[in-house]
């Protein structure tokens, strides 16, 4: 099996560049900010971002296809790169720190392409996690400075802690009902939003979260890293990995009680 750590490294390599263009624009009095077709925001940063990872992706990985949320799909072949340059781009617009820089490598295989690296960055907050397949997931300040992740080991609905984003998605998909029986089961509910209940799940710190629309930049990075972790990362329907157009990530242990209220009255 190929170890991927050299894809790791690059990965690293290229979020450190995508990094210092985010912060340099980060809660500047000049960020231009566009709305886009289906209504969401997108900023001179979150462009900015996504052109400098291709670009060095183009030099580095020539071979490689390329899929970014926003200049679309570049290239074909069994190894696709995906980018969410801003994941989080409504808080980055507003000044809140709580966004982060997604980069996944994802390979063809059985059920299509899978994540076999991924990289979370997450400058404003000084965070960063990663994981590579077979190799663990990490978080730290570099790849020689880093602790492993390990999901919880709560077993019980009255125990542990849902993460989820808000709460307008699940009633226009009429689970609304579901999703709060399951909030008055739990011990601790709290809306983080975007990547960070997925890395919460895989540091051990929530056990639980979801969401009910995504696309495959927002999961691809995060998935590995929460199933790297030891935790399961599906869709709603069970389906395993980031291809189902929603999430659900847990540490595998509450992960069948979690699908069931979500899906109880859908």
């Amino acid at each position: 099996m190929p170890d991927y750590l050299d894809d790791l490294r690059l990965a690293h390599v290229l979020a450190d560049a995508a990094d210092a263009a985010t912060m340099d624009r980060f809660k500047a009095l000049d960020l231009k900010v566009e709305t886009k077709p289906d209504m969401t925001p997108v900023s001179e940063a979150d462009k900015a971002a996504e052109e400098l990872i291709r670009g060095q992706l183009q030099r580095a990985r020539p071979r490689d296809a390329i899929l970014g949320e926003e200049y679309g799909v570049e290239g074909t072949g069994p190894r696709r790169w995906v980018i969410d340059p801003i994941d989080g781009t409504k808080n980055y617009v507003r000044g809140v720190p709580v966004w982060a820089t997604l980069i996944s490598l994802m390979e063809a295989g059985e059920g299509g392409f899978q994540p076999v690296v991924g990289v979370v960055s997450a400058p404003a907050l000084g965070r960063r996690w990663w994981a590579a397949k077979g190799h663990g997931a990490f978080s730290g300040r570099s790849l020689t400075k880093a602790s492993r992740l390990h999901v919880s080991r709560v077993s019980k609905l009255s125990d542990a802690s849902l993460a989820y984003s808000s709460l307008s998605g699940w009633e226009e998909q009429g689970r609304l009902d579901g999703f709060l029986d399951l909030t008055r089961e739990v011990w601790r509910t709290r809306a983080y939003g975007d990547f960070w209940p997925y890395m919460m799940v895989a540091e051990g710190a929530v056990d639980m979260c979801a969401e009910p629309e995504l696309s495959l930049w927002d999961m691809a990075a995060t998935a590995i890293v929460v199933t790297e972790a030891g935790g399961t990362f599906t869709g709603l329907d069970a389906r395993p990995g980031p291809h189902s157009g929603n999430a659900a990530a847990s540490n595998g242990l509450l992960h069948d009680e979690l699908l069931g209220y979500l899906n109880q009255r859908y």
